[in-house]
């Protein structure tokens, strides 16, 4: 249940680093932002997958006891989203054929909706089921119940994962003593974020470039049609220029300082760039390894969106991430995609998300999927105080005390003792002896 001043806490797993955010539920129904935290992923997760078990625990732990200073009370569970390269969808049709004419009824779809939830994918989970058109004789139709036919087609697009990727994202957040509030499918929450419904109805695409990995959701008639991780990102760029015998860091920071994904003819061949140890490397170079890998990029994120492009009515495709700030992005996915599309970078916040004042969201787009995890949590992450029994007062020790009489208020209350009745018989006094005698001498006359 959704209540205001509820505090919902989320992490992600990326590539390049953990990320946490808590929000506190506003009466209004907005999240209002309170604090953020990231830790570094090296070594930790691999492609959106978790690579070292306990490595990720710590690095859970330690965002969320940052958290923990600006929750108002002590985080006890926590959303996470669910990403990762093998993420991905796959179509599902369950069929079935009546004797005579019968009418569909919402029992009959339902039951082909756990048929779809029985589906085996051997190694594979499934986290979320996206109901698609179904075939009714030769019609298609959205809702096919109180129609009448012979034969029904319900299709259905299953989003699956490997079972040990949410199997290990449960063993690190128990491990940083935690509760799973839920696991959300994180491509879902950020196509949530950054679209407005008349775009998913109208037809649009999202493009999220990350470090390691690139996710592609295409939505057309309000309905999820395609969802992919693609094992290629940021770091390969980053790769390249260090395969030239340049170190990692000094390849990132090249790539970040003078990367560009598209250029023009302008560059001039002499130009150098000074290395460390004494090493150059000209810009055209340079140049020509970086935006040779972000059209590869380019080329396999439109692959995937190519065959529903004629669907995209509103001829429109977002990028998100932190690689969609690249320089020259947006002209390089139009030029090598030969995209005819309106492609465009997800700016601001998404709709339903304001920030304290003392909070700075990252204008990079690495949040995104975060505040829309934000936006569906209806649980309070925080432990609720017990409250206190109130303190017993010990039972008084009973002694044994003589009693005394309270002569403050009254007469005492206090029985006297009974005397002691002595059962010894006892001798007869003389004179009662001579009485005696005289009274038996009578007797004898």
């Amino acid at each position: 249940m959704k209540n205001g001043n509820d505090v919902i806490v989320a992490v992600e797993l990326g590539s390049s680093s953990i990320r946490a955010i808590a929000g506190r539920r506003l009466p209004n129904g907005n999240i209002e932002v309170i604090g953020l935290a990231d830790e570094p992923a090296q070594n930790c997760i691999h492609k959106g997958a978790v690579e070292n078990i306990e490595k990720t625990t710590q690095a859970i732990a330690s965002v969320i006891a940052r958290l923990d200073l600006v929750a108002g009370g002590h985080i006890k569970s926590v959303y996470v989203g669910l990403g990762g390269q093998s993420l991905h969808s796959r179509k599902n049709c369950v069929k079935r054929q009546f004797p005579e004419v019968t009418q569909i009824t919402s029992h009959m779809v339902d039951m082909m909706l756990d048929s779809n939830y029985n589906e085996n994918y051997a190694g594979y989970n499934i986290h979320e089921v996206v109901q698609q058109e179904s075939l009714v004789g030769n019609r298609q139709v959205e809702d096919p119940v109180g129609m009448q036919t012979e034969s029904i087609e319900a299709r259905f697009l299953n989003v699956v994962a490997r079972a040990a990727l949410e199997d290990n994202i449960r063993k690190c957040v128990k491990g940083a003593g935690l509760n799973v509030a839920d696991i959300l499918v994180s491509p879902l929450m950020l196509a949530d974020a950054v679209l407005r419904p008349d775009e998913k109805r109208s037809g649009c695409a999202v493009v999220d470039m990350g470090a390691e990995t690139t996710t592609i959701i295409v939505y057309t008639k309000n309905i999820l049609r395609h969802l992919i991780v693609l094992p290629i990102g940021g770091s390969n760029v980053t790769q390249d220029i260090a395969a030239q015998k340049i170190e990692w860091d000094e390849a990132e920071m090249l790539k970040l300082k003078h990367g560009t994904a598209y250029r023009n003819d302008t560059v001039s061949d002499e130009e150098t760039i000074e290395l460390n140890y004494g090493q150059k490397i000209t810009t055209d170079k340079l140049l020509n390894i970086i935006e040779a890998r972000y059209e590869e990029i380019v080329a396999n994120a439109w692959h995937q969106i190519k065959p529903f492009s004629d669907m995209l009515l509103s001829g429109q495709v977002v990028l998100t991430g932190g690689v969609s700030r690249t320089k020259n992005l947006v002209p390089c996915f139009q030029f090598f995609a030969q995209c005819n599309k309106q492609v465009k970078i997800f700016k601001g916040l998404p709709d339903g998300i304001v920030t304290s004042p003392n909070v700075v969201i990252p204008e990079d787009g690495r949040y995104l999927s975060l505040m829309g995890l934000l936006l569906h949590g209806d649980q309070n992450c925080l432990a609720t105080k017990e409250p206190e029994k109130p303190k017993e007062d010990p039972a008084p020790v009973q002694t044994e005390e003589p009693a005394v009489a309270d002569i403050s208020s009254g007469p005492s209350t206090v029985q006297p003792e009974k005397p002691v009745k002595d059962d010894t018989p006892k001798k007869d006094s003389w004179w009662k002896n001579m009485w005696k005698k005289v009274q038996d001498g009578l007797s004898e006359e």
